[in-house]
């Protein structure tokens, strides 16, 4: 008699597989506030923070010379202050920031190797403004020519990786603008990888600067052993013999008093674009990106930096949840398994300009009571909601960690012959 309810039971389960559908709701893409992150926020989120006043500090707020100017939170991109933000303006060598990024992208894939040696060609060795005199063939490994960049600011060095990497000039550069629309930089167009062009139409803006910037420092952080160098040699080898050539590091703010410590990145400055300075920073955890254009003089551009800088520094806190929550299976129905396992899809991060109590940050698991197979790798199950002084601050989504295939008519089987043969070994 039991052995019949349940092969009956089990016929029931074979009949309706596969008929529960059901599926999660996603939410429109949201114009968020400034000062607000644009990654893992709700509509609710940005409507709190704005309301909060967890936004940009005003231009009267502080002073500065530059007429343009951000300051930005790296870990979430939060703008903190900005001052003619989105005006086009030649970034003279900053560019040389987007430069980098594609050395080290073709570090990444493998592409090139730091000890790979590179001849200099002679439009290369063309090059004026700031260089450190790379002879035509010249050879100087990735390595040497990547602290040439960042250190000494060489004009010559980027055209030679850039024609390593690429080919020819041309070609780098119509990779660095699909690498800066990629990053969002909707108002930047390059014309060369070293930023000496007087052509009108190589311009970014200070908001561009800063997201470039965080791509490089928050992609690739090994940049900080190049850009914190004060001073370092070189040797060139060439037919007229060997020398030593030093390189002096543009970036001045690196030697200044600060009571945060400065850890990059690049400076700029010609006759069209006046003084200009991507500066990175980084105090108790929190790492800041100051970007400065057309500054009147070399001063300014890194008093305006340490202005913002300070600024930041004293207003800032940031709460990183490295420890997420013991999250628990979610019930998966009509699936190969009953369960799926739950994973938080990244890290958490809030940055407050208000002084608040962060220690006192609450977090609420909200999840879906189940999730209908089949179930994919990364699939929504729900929210961890962050609460402070009893406000939702932000959330974190909750997905799946492992696929669970839809059951077939085959499982089915299967499971009813397994149990079939259990209850006969104990004679149920």
């Amino acid at each position: 008699m039991k052995r019949t309810k349940a092969a009956g039971f089990l016929l029931a389960l074979l009949m309706t597989a596969g008929q529960v559908t059901a599926a999660l709701a996603s939410e429109p893409e949201l114009e968020l506030p400034v000062g607000v992150p644009a990654r893992a926020v709700s509509r609710e989120t940005a409507q709190i923070q704005a309301e909060a006043g967890n936004g940009a500090a005003s231009q009267t707020a502080i002073q500065i010379s530059a007429p343009s100017a951000v300051l930005m939170e790296a870990s979430t991109g939060q703008i903190i202050y900005e001052k003619g933000a989105d005006d086009k303006r030649s970034p003279a060598s900053v560019t040389k920031v987007m430069t980098l990024i594609l050395i080290f992208d073709a570090l990444a894939e493998g592409k090139i190797h730091l000890s790979d040696e590179v001849v200099t060609s002679a439009h290369a060795k063309s090059m004026g403004g700031s260089q450190v005199f790379l002879e035509e063939g010249e050879t100087q490994t990735v390595e040497t020519l990547i602290k040439c960049i960042v250190i000494a600011s060489g004009n010559d060095a980027s055209v030679a990786m850039a024609e390593y990497i690429s080919g020819t000039e041309e070609a780098f550069v119509q990779q660095m603008n699909e690498r800066a629309e990629g990053l969002g930089m909707t108002k930047t167009h390059f014309v060369d990888c070293c930023g000496l062009t007087e052509d009108p139409s190589h311009v970014t803006t200070a908001r561009d600067i800063a997201l470039m910037s965080r791509e490089l420092i928050d992609q690739y952080p090994q940049i900080h052993n190049y850009s914190t160098i004060w001073m370092e040699n070189i040797t060139h080898v060439t037919k007229q013999g060997t020398k030593e050539f030093g390189l002096s590091n543009t970036n001045k703010l690196l030697r200044m008093a600060t009571n945060f410590k400065v850890t990059g990145l690049k400076t700029g400055s010609t006759s069209l674009a006046k003084y200009c300075l991507s500066a990175t920073a980084e105090k108790d955890g929190v790492r800041l990106i100051a970007s400065i254009m057309a500054a009147p003089d070399f001063k300014a551009r890194f008093a305006d930096a340490q202005t913002l800088l300070n600024y930041g520094y004293a207003n800032c806190k940031l709460y990183e949840d490295k420890e997420g929550i013991t999250l628990p299976e979610i019930s998966v129905e009509g699936g190969i398994k009953s369960g799926a396992e739950l994973v938080l899809n990244g890290t958490f991060r809030y940055l407050s300009l208000k002084g608040e109590d962060l220690s006192s940050v609450e977090k609420k698991l909200v999840l879906s009571e189940s999730l209908p197979a089949p179930v994919e790798p990364g699939q929504k199950a729900g929210v961890l909601e962050y609460l402070l002084n009893g406000e939702k601050i932000g959330e974190m989504d909750v997905v799946t960690a492992e696929a669970v295939r839809e059951a077939q008519y085959g499982d089915y089987l299967k499971w009813m012959i397994k149990i079939w043969r259990l209850e006969k070994a104990f004679d149920f």
